[in-house]
């Protein structure tokens, strides 16, 4: 294996990296911002009201993506344990 082969081996495991923790905190990041804003209108500044509606929209996020996550980790496994059958 050469630099360049370690590169882009990196490369995949970064783009995997986003592709698998991206949608959940793309959700996590709007609900925390729709209730900043509910709490900025309202003024309301109780710390249980930013922490629960995230920890739920998570939970059932990675509840609906787990598949995906699952498929796309089970690829990039098989795609670094072919290039390590490759080389031996």
């Amino acid at each position: 294996m050469n630099a360049v082969d370690a590169l882009e081996i990196g490369r995949e495991a970064v783009w995997t990296m986003l592709k698998v923790g991206g949608p959940i905190l793309l959700l996590a990041l709007v609900v925390g911002l729709a209730i900043a804003l509910f709490q900025a209108l309202t003024q309301m500044q109780e710390m249980t009201l930013s922490f629960v509606p995230k920890i739920v929209v998570i939970f059932l996020s990675l509840l609906v993506f787990l598949p995906f996550m699952l498929t796309t980790l089970v690829e990039f496994t098989e795609g670094v344990m072919d290039r390590i059958v490759a080389l031996g």
